[in-house]
């Protein structure tokens, strides 16, 4: 496989659904995820402007943004984290994984696998820990911030980590499928 087409395969993230459905049917629903998460860094944005333009020129600042930021940040990267597994952009040390694949495509493949399934078994961690404290949450309708001043409810921002954790889960389990599957091709 040349550097080209490595790429290209790397860079196309949602496969064909005759090809693979399972993996276009995630790569899609990672793909919407990302593009909401996207979306809410913009929608974020614009409520801190507003809210320091508010505060400074018109001495009116909006109630509860230091808590609504809080609680998007969060959101925001349980929304992009299961894209950026299956684009091969989560962190980590590309300039020793680049250097690595010129010597040992083989090993890379190894390599990758077994960090995806690391991946695997945190985002399984986060899931298990965070399914009772959404569950919580909208049994009791819990909220945040101050009564009588401002309050939102917490469980979506708790379910958005669930969902988020259940769908890296896959995400990873599918990258290392495609990693062993890669590794076996090689002769």
């Amino acid at each position: 496989m040349t550097d080209e087409t490595r790429t290209e395969a790397d860079d196309a993230y949602v496969p064909a659904f005759s090809g693979a459905p399972f993996g276009a049917m995630l790569g899609g629903t990672a793909a919407i995820m990302s593009s909401v998460g996207t979306l809410s860094i913009g929608a974020l944005m614009i409520l801190i402007v507003a809210d320091v333009l508010g505060r400074n020129f018109f001495n009116a600042p909006i109630t509860g943004v230091a808590e609504i930021a809080a609680r998007t940040v969060v959101a925001i990267v349980f929304l992009q984290v299961a894209a950026a597994i299956l684009q091969k952009r989560l962190t980590r040390a590309d300039f020793l994984v680049r250097r690595l694949e010129s010597v040992s495509p083989k090993g890379v493949c190894l390599i990758e696998a077994l960090f995806s399934l690391c991946g695997v078994i945190v985002f399984g961690l986060i899931l298990w820990a965070s399914w009772p404290k959404f569950a919580s949450a909208w049994a009791t309708s819990e909220f945040f911030g101050v009564q009588g001043v401002f309050t939102i409810p917490t469980w979506p921002f708790r379910g958005i980590t669930v969902l988020g954790s259940a769908v890296a889960v896959l995400a990873a389990f599918y990258r290392a499928h495609t990693e062993i599957r890669m590794f076996r091709s090689f002769s």
